[in-house]
């Protein structure tokens, strides 16, 4: 029953992509219904598997697979694989993507392009889908690949603008950089260990741990190539940002529960083969995790696109996930995932909202006095705001401390320092955005006119709050747990243990924690509950510049990698191309290919005395080296 109900979940999305591509293209209102369809019934069978899963006593259910390619030693499988990891992750994508299905309805419905948008969301569904259920390197990075193409279309969906054309084609090849990392980690680890299932991977990695423990590190880093890209670290997160040309529901899908955390759950999922002995890749994605975590933070301070501060939003808190990864710690790594989805989700579908509100305007300083034109888009709001700020009781608290408890733990003082940093910045940020745009006065003739979007998009927002107020209680955390560590002690077990369980359990990263959200929300306060304009500009000067140019990362690239990729780089390819391969090995294989063949056409003369004479000439030569010898 389980392998049926997996097979089912996994193509149900798919199903949507063929029946409106070949059927209802023409019929929007159709192609919405059958998209929205599907990823709900893809829900509630997650939900059926997830529950039987809970009552069992089991770490995974049977694993369903289907044979694929058998070359000498080399066995691949299309292979399922349910255990809490996946099962979670299912929940997550299924879940919050009908919440995203159900508010575009209303958000694209004027759209000229409706049934294209909702067939590319079913793909994109359905990639992810493929992704979170794979038992295997290969199959993983196939549908790797597919989210890749996935998010291309969907970033580019508004192509006739040629700021979105470019995005998606920035998207795309930021992204083949850091997949080409981790197509050189897989094939490293199959030559070491000569699997590519992952159980497979992980019941031999102990007898030859030794062997592997040599390149753990290479190949480590090589596979987090892959997390740098899809998940937008640094070097490789100067993509994430300019995702935001796509419509506003796009946006939450990729920064919430899909795309973006493709990259840490790929790190949790392979966190054995990470987790080796004499192995230095964790120290290093701990690292680059914080710097991204606290670089995006900077840089969201000085942005005033409402959709550019939740993308650099997301940015730092993937840094927050990785940084955990790195820190032994994917439990609290995945939980963060968890409640982030939830959060985030709302946060970018509140400000679809607002932009809706607003006849798509996006600077956050033509808006103001929203609180009473939108009062349900508001509240929502502030409460994603206050969840990701980190704020007792809100899900965001716990997930947060959870990472902050983990840097502790493991002694990483400096990664605890940042951690904490962040979160005041994260707290700043955000209530700068919701003091502009909420509270004071309206700044433009739009923002006068704003109205409450349609309940279409308001019934999302409000499922989402709930969920972002109680997330940090439903038991996400222990769900982990018993992934990663099935031998741990058991959690607080009383509703009222689990509210009051970070204090106990982490006292110094749960009271710092607030004491950054306080510091944060004191200083948003002092600067922009009464401002007309951003007084950091004047206070900070060039420091201010640098955030708000993004510290000029775009520019850098621009005139270092891409001259060198385009200029240098590409000449050397056209040059190996022209003069190897087609000019020495295609025209020069054909050229003497075709000089033979005039030179034995010669010898073809249509003469019956050439003939004679050559066959004299023949058997005399043949003679005298007979009689020579």
């Amino acid at each position: 029953m389980f392998e049926n109900l997996a097979w089912l979940i996994l193509f149900l999305p798919l199903l949507s992509v063929a029946a409106i591509t070949l059927f209802t293209r023409s019929k929007p209102r159709a192609s919405a219904q059958i998209s929205i369809f599907a990823v709900i019934a893809a829900f509630v069978l997650s939900l059926i598997v997830f529950v039987f899963f809970r009552g069992s006593e089991t770490n995974s259910l049977p694993q369903a697979s289907v044979p694929w390619l058998w070359v000498g030693d080399f066995k691949a499988d299309i292979g399922l694989r349910l255990d809490a990891l996946s099962l979670g992750m299912m929940l997550i994508v299924t879940g919050v993507g009908s919440l995203i299905h159900i508010y575009s309805w209303g958000y694209m419905k004027d759209d000229p392009g409706f049934a294209r948008y909702f067939a590319s969301l079913s793909l994109f569904t359905f990639s992810m889908l493929g992704i979170v259920m794979a038992d295997n390197f290969l199959m993983m990075f196939i549908f790797w690949e597919l989210v890749g193409i996935s998010s291309y279309l969907l970033i580019g969906f508004w192509y006739e603008k040629a700021s979105a054309a470019d995005a998606c084609k920035k998207a795309f090849l930021t992204n083949r950089i850091g997949d080409f990392g981790f197509l050189l980690g897989i094939l490293m680890v199959w030559a070491v260990l000569g699997s590519l299932n992952f159980q497979d991977l992980e019941i031999r990695l102990v007898p030859h741990m030794k062997d592997y423990a040599p390149v753990a590190t290479a190949a480590g880093l090589l596979i987090f190539c892959g997390a740098m890209g899809k998940s937008a670290q640094f070097p490789l997160h100067v993509w994430l940002p300019d995702a935001m040309e796509g419509p506003t529901p796009v946006s939450a899908l990729i920064h919430a529960a899909t795309m973006v955390a493709a990259g840490v759950y790929m790190l949790c999922r392979v966190f054995f083969l990470l987790n080796v002995p004499g192995s230095h890749a964790l120290e290093v994605i701990a690292w680059i995790g914080g710097f991204t975590a606290l670089l995006a933070a900077l840089i969201a301070v000085q942005q005033n696109d409402i959709k550019r501060i939740l993308a650099y939003s997301t940015l730092s808190q993937l840094g927050y996930m990785v940084m955990s990864v790195g820190m032994s710690g994917p439990t609290a790594a995945m939980y963060h995932l968890t409640t982030h989805a939830f959060f985030k989700a709302l946060l970018f579908l509140g400000a679809g909202s607002v932009i809706y509100a607003m006849h798509h305007e996006q600077n956050i300083w033509r808006m103001g006095a929203l609180k009473k034109k939108a009062p349900a888009t508001y509240w929502t709001f502030m409460v994603g705001t206050l969840a990701l700020s980190g704020v007792w009781p809100l899900s965001g608290f716990y997930s947060k401390d959870s990472i902050l408890a983990q840097a502790l733990e493991t002694n990483h003082i400096a990664l605890f320092v940042l951690g904490v940093f962040v979160a005041l910045l994260t707290t700043f940020y955000m209530f700068r955005l919701v003091f502009v745009v909420f509270f004071g006065g309206a700044r433009s003739e739009a923002a006068d006119h704003a109205h409450e979007s349609p309940d279409v998009m308001t019934w999302p927002l409000r499922i989402l709050a709930v969920m972002s107020i109680i997330g940090g209680v439903m038991g996400i955390e222990g769900l982990y747990t018993k992934q990663f560590a099935p031998n741990a002690e058991g959690h607080a077990a009383g509703f009222g243990q689990q509210l009051l369980a970070p204090f106990s359990h982490s006292p110094l990263a749960a009271y710092l924690g607030l004491f950054a959200v306080i510091m944060g929300l004191g200083a948003a306060y002092a600067l922009y509950s009464r401002s007309l304009f951003d007084p950091l500009p004047e206070k900070l000067g060039w420091l201010s510049r640098a955030m708000r140019n993004r510290f000029y990362f775009d520019e850098l690239y621009e005139r270092v990698i891409i001259p060198f990729t385009q200029e240098a780089l590409a000449k050397f390819a056209n040059a190996i191309d022209r003069w190897i391969i087609s000019g020495f090995m295609v025209r020069g294989a054909s050229g003497t290919t075709d000089l033979v063949g005039r030179a034995l056409r010669l010898l073809q003369t249509g003469s019956l005395q050439t003939y004679a004479f050559l066959l004299v000439a023949g058997v005399a030569l043949v003679l005298y080296l007979v009689l020579l010898r």
